[in-house]
């Protein structure tokens, strides 16, 4: 009888040691995900264009994690440039011989040029160094992508002006030089107060080009937190009229 009852405790022994052991596996098999994804975030530091695009694509995501993106201006230069694309396929695939085509050759040309125009001017005058432009933020509270531990309930926003502007987004980041800055201001507001912050890129990228995303993050996330509490740094001409 002794023999039987030790050949029946093996096997529950031996059941959460294999646990343990698919858990190790587990774990291992997550960082080794982790470290595949950190090698993806290496970049040339040489290279200032595509520094500045993986600084802004980061500073991008990291505000729209509290509030949405505004599309309407993106809308209409997708319509702009859908519209030129229109007249280049009219151009070049419209059934009519050469010599009697020139006058429809020309017109689409013409209208091809003049919206290629338009959409140049809007990106150097309205655009400049424009990354993001959003809305205003919901008072029901449903705002960003973020986690909503992340978030500020609407009645906690001190700066109200959030709820009746969106926000610009601008970064700039001069060629040759090492310092990267961020300023959010208030989008359709004339002389708006902003706040601003800058980096030596230094900060987030290491000798090998290994960016620390989660660091910038970071110094993003304060810089809307001190948007949101109305700590500006400098007042709108409006206010010091006020004064």
């Amino acid at each position: 009888m002794g023999k039987k009852k030790s050949k029946n405790v093996e096997p529950e022994v031996k059941e959460p040691e294999d646990e343990v052991e698919d858990e190790v596996e587990e774990d291992e098999e997550d960082e080794d995900e982790d470290e595949e994804e950190i090698e993806l975030l290496q970049v040339d530091v040489g290279d200032m264009v595509k520094v500045k695009q993986i600084l802004d694509e980061t500073v991008a995501a990291t505000i729209l994690e509290f509030i949405d993106e505004d599309y309407y201006l993106d809308n209409i230069k997708l319509a702009i440039m859908t519209a030129a694309c229109l007249f280049a396929m009219v151009a070049q695939f419209a059934p009519i011989p050469f010599p009697d085509s020139r006058i429809v050759l020309g017109l689409c040309c013409c209208c091809y040029f003049i919206l290629s125009g338009i959409l140049q001017l809007i990106t150097t005058f309205i655009d400049q160094d424009s990354i993001l432009i959003t809305q205003p933020l919901s008072k029901d509270g449903t705002n960003g992508s973020g986690p909503e531990e992340k978030k500020r309930k609407p009645s906690q926003v001190k700066n109200k002006d959030l709820f009746k502007h969106g926000i610009r987004v601008r970064s700039q980041f001069p060629r040759f030089s090492e310092w990267y800055t961020v300023i959010l201001e208030f989008q359709g507001l004339e002389n708006s107060p902003y706040v601003e912050q800058k980096w030596s890129v230094g900060q987030f990228f290491d000798k090998e080009g290994m960016f620390d995303e989660v660091g910038l993050q970071l110094e993003v996330e304060k810089l809307y937190r001190k948007l949101e509490d109305g700590n500006y740094d400098k007042k709108s001409a409006s206010d010091k009229k006020k004064d």
